[in-house]
């Protein structure tokens, strides 16, 4: 099934734009269970949490299990309608090619703010790379005492934004010195030359499944709202 509402371009239109890592995450409390204890895959609840953004109007087909490290893909048009879903728990996630962007829209900002009106005590943890020439990156981190900050630039050029302050975030999360330099943080450079998702990884700590080949997510194929075909449209047939 690979027949949408609203796009213009053939399901088999090779894509220029690429999508690189992506995964939004809602971590709920308690924050110090590890990964690989969290509980199996629900693939229903997993399908529930795709629904409810609104990108999505809805649910096509569930096309099975995929590991968490598979990426999505973005080769042809039909690919765009697939999204990767995951419910372990207190652990959300989700991965949309609709979140990629190139700085004008801030998608994953616009998510991460609803996700955090629907789960006040949850950690909201979201990186994104999208390739289209040069990379271009968008991470957020929001947790629940309120303590934010959102990325979005091109890494080594500019314009690269910071806002919120990732001074507290690293405060609310009572990260050691040492816990930074592990990960080559160092707020005193540019921001544009710092890995934000790094930071977002310590926001996870132990609990971060993004790395583990054995965690499980399920993949759906949807129908995305008009407003975000009309996006993909922009930045994958460039």
């Amino acid at each position: 099934m690979t027949d949408t509402n609203y796009w213009t371009s053939a399901p088999d239109r090779i894509a220029r734009g690429s999508m690189g890592l992506c995964h939004l995450s809602v971590f709920q409390p308690p924050f110090n269970i590890d990964a690989r204890d969290l509980p199996p895959q629900e693939a229903e609840r997993a399908r529930t949490f795709v629904e409810s953004f609104e990108n999505v109007e809805e649910v096509l087909e569930d096309l099975g299990p995929r590991s968490v490290q598979t990426a999505l893909s973005s080769s042809v048009r039909s690919d765009l309608d697939i999204v990767h879903a995951t419910a372990w728990g207190g652990m959300l996630g989700v991965a949309d090619p609709a979140f990629a962007d190139d700085g004008n829209g801030m998608p994953l900002l616009s998510e991460a703010e609803r996700l955090r009106e629907r789960f006040p005590d949850a950690r909201i943890v979201g990186r994104v790379t999208y390739h289209a020439g040069a990379e271009h990156t968008e991470d957020v981190v929001w947790l629940p005492d309120g303590a934010m900050f959102h990325a979005c630039g091109w890494p080594g050029d500019e314009p690269f934004a910071v806002t919120g302050d990732p001074h507290a975030v690293i405060a609310s999360l009572n990260l050691p010195g040492w816990a930074l330099d592990n990960v080559g943080v160092d707020l005193s450079e540019k921001p544009n030359e710092i890995e934000w998702f790094r930071l977002g990884g310590l926001a996870l700590g132990p609990s971060d499944p993004w790395g583990w080949e054995e965690m499980q997510a399920t993949a759906f194929r949807v129908r995305h709202s008009e407003s975000a075909v009309r996006s993909m449209e922009d930045l994958y047939f460039i």
